[in-house]
This record gives C-alpha cells, sequence and structure tokens, in this order.
C-alpha cells in the first residue's frame, strides 16, 4: 500500500503542478492586461506593473488550489486508469477505504502548503501589491461603504474616515465625541492623521466645535494629539479583500467590529472558510476518486478532464455566492463557509457509493 500512495504521489503532485502552472500563467496574463490601462498614472510604469502580477500570484496561488487539487487529481487517476495501473490496484486487494487513506497522506503536503500560501505569504503580499500601486500612482484608497466615508466606533467616540493613503495614514476624517450619555461634547475635523505609536495619532490641519451650556466654540489648531484604541492595521485591511487577509487578522478585525456593535458577517465568513480550508482540499480529493474507475469505452480523457474543470468550477463560484447571499443575510458563518463542502463531500461519497455497486 505504501508502494501505491508513493506512486499515486508521485502522479498527482505532478499533474497539479503542470495545472497550477497552466492557470497562474493565466491568470498573470489577464492581470498584466488589466493593469496595462493604468500604465502612466503617476509613477506607475511597466515595470511596476510587472511587480504588481508578481505580488498577486500567492494569492492566486491560494485561491486556485481547491479547484487545482480537483483538475489534477482527476488528471493524474484518469491517466493511470487509462493504462489500466488501477484496475492492477484494486485486483491486488486494495480497497475502497485504502484508496482513500492513501489520498489522505497526499493532500496533507498540499494542506501544509495552502496554510503556508494562505497564511504567510498572500496576505502580506497582497497588501504590498496594492500598497506599491496606490503608492506609484500617487492614489489613495477610497473607502466606499457609504457614500460619506466609512464609520468606525472608537469606545465613545464615532470616527468617520474618508480615505486612507499608503502609507496607512488617514485622510480627511472627522471625530464625533459624546459623554457617556451619548450627548454630543465636540466635533474634530483633520486633515490627515499620522499614527505615532499604540494609542496615539497626530492629527494635522485641525478644527474643533465644542458644544456647551454656554454655546459652541471653534478653534483651529495645526496639529492635536489624538488618543484612540484603533491602529493601522484596522484601516490597512480595506487594502485587501477579507479572502487575502489571513485567518489572525480576521480574527482579530471581526472581534474589533463585535466589541463596537458593527457588522462583521463577511469577514467571519472568510475566517471560517480559511479555518475549513483543509477540508476542502480532502473533499476535493475524494470528488477525485470516483475518476479512478474511468474505462475508455466511456469516453476521451479529454471529456473526464472537462468534467473536473466544470465541477470545480462550479465548488468556486457557487462557494463565493453562499458565502455572499450569507453575508447579506446574516446567516451563520461557519454554515456560510462550510455548507458547499458538505455539499460537494456527499457528492463524491455517492459517487463513490455508485461505482463501487457497479
Amino acid at each position: 500500500m505504501n508502494l501505491l500512495t508513493r506512486y499515486m504521489g508521485r502522479e498527482i503532485y505532478a499533474s497539479i503542478a503542470l495545472v497550477f502552472a497552466a492557470l497562474l500563467m493565466l491568470f498573470a496574463f489577464l492581470d498584466l492586461i488589466h493593469e496595462l490601462n493604468s500604465i502612466g498614472q503617476g509613477q506607475y510604469s511597466l515595470a511596476y506593473v510587472l511587480l504588481f502580477v508578481l505580488l498577486t500570484i500567492p494569492g492566486h496561488i491560494y485561491e486556485l488550489f481547491p479547484v487545482v487539487v480537483l483538475i489534477g487529481t482527476i488528471f493524474a487517476l484518469v491517466q493511470m486508469a487509462a493504462h489500466s495501473e488501477m484496475t492492477v490496484y484494486r485486483a491486488s486487494g486494495a480497497s475502497l477505504w485504502q484508496m482513500i487513506g492513501a489520498l489522505f497522506k497526499i493532500a496533507l503536503p498540499l494542506i501544509i502548503l495552502s496554510i503556508v500560501c494562505g497564511e504567510i505569504l498572500a496576505p502580506p503580499s497582497e497588501r504590498m501589491a496594492q500598497k506599491l500601486r496606490l503608492k506609484a500612482q500617487n492614489s489613495q484608497v477610497s473607502l466606499k461603504e457609504f457614500r460619506s466615508g466609512v464609520w468606525v466606533k472608537d469606545e465613545l467616540s464615532f470616527v468617520n474616515v474618508k480615505s486612507v493613503m499608503p502609507d496607512s495614514s488617514l485622510s480627511d476624517i472627522d471625530i464625533y465625541r459624546f459623554d457617556e450619555s451619548y450627548h454630543l461634547q465636540n466635533i474634530t475635523h483633520a486633515k490627515q492623521a499620522d499614527f505615532i505609536e499604540q494609542g496615539q495619532w497626530q492629527l494635522k490641519g485641525v478644527l474643533e466645535t465644542r458644544f456647551s451650556k454656554a454655546g459652541v466654540t471653534t478653534q483651529a489648531q495645526p496639529e492635536q494629539a489624538w488618543h484612540s484604541v484603533m491602529s493601522p492595521g484596522i484601516f490597512s485591511v480595506l487594502l485587501v479583500v477579507p479572502e487575502q487577509m489571513s485567518a489572525l487578522d480576521l480574527y482579530h478585525y471581526t472581534g474589533h467590529l463585535r466589541d463596537n456593535h458593527q457588522k462583521s458577517a463577511r469577514y467571519e465568513i472568510a475566517m471560517w472558510g480559511k479555518l475549513a480550508y483543509p477540508l476542502v482540499i480532502l473533499v476535493m480529493m475524494i470528488l477525485a476518486l470516483p475518476f479512478a474507475a474511468y474505462r475508455r469505452r466511456a469516453g476521451g480523457i479529454s471529456g473526464m478532464i472537462f468534467l473536473g474543470i466544470v465541477l470545480g468550477l462550479s465548488f468556486h463560484f457557487f462557494s463565493k455566492l453562499v458565502g455572499s447571499l450569507g453575508a447579506l443575510n446574516d446567516w451563520q458563518a461557519l454554515f456560510s463557509a462550510t455548507v458547499m463542502s458538505g455539499v460537494f463531500l456527499l457528492l463524491g461519497m455517492a459517487t463513490l457509493w455508485w461505482v463501487e455497486r457497479r
């Protein structure tokens, strides 16, 4: 059985590498075409475009992992079945559960690689890519959650931020401070806010309006210290989509949103999706196993590969659809993140049962 595991692993890893190379070249080419339209904005040259495309590759690797594992495993198993190798293994006494166990062993290095890519490589690489493009274009991140920008609760204050600069400084912000009874005490408007250290910001171009029983007073200052529990990390997450963040960052950010009674469904779904990612890879392996029963009279190898591509893309797009619906309708985050994995696991097990019955 160890011989079967080693041989299957070698064939599956080679097929997965081949599929990864093809899809990554395709996605990199599409990114390049998309970014060419932005050349000339500020200092955004071809060299910056190529570097941006290179930095986005780890994110594509992580995003494509389940689809590539499914297609690569199907390709390897169909090739082995076409050469009657799978028939020999089954005839020599290899049971279905032994083959599933072999696939689980083969999946373990892939799971570790996906975790390293998704938790260590992709998040900083994606953030660096976005900052590189924004800085080269002399641009900024406009916060479009509301027309007025994004709103963040900071203890007894409400902060409105219009945009985040590439260096994580804030631009055009308003701070509404309330007392414990939520009576408005003052409004502070600043053109810019720079992070000094944990809990400390420096406001520039400040206009402060105070409300008291005596009336309303206004005072302008070139600079003012601002004490806040917020950090640049809270705003830097806006540079990347939740699916490209690490599970640890998502955990901290969803905690911040919950503590301030803000909607966190999208980030919670993304976090649970990260935690359930190893299960997804195992599901793709199980879904590919029925293809080991391929017979030449059942059709060409290309047809089996096409079916694998359809299954992989269906899983990818339906998972995103369910995640979006879950965020919109406030479905339970764990359910939204794992329901499609459960559906495809049942599909794979049902197909295996049908193949074994035949």
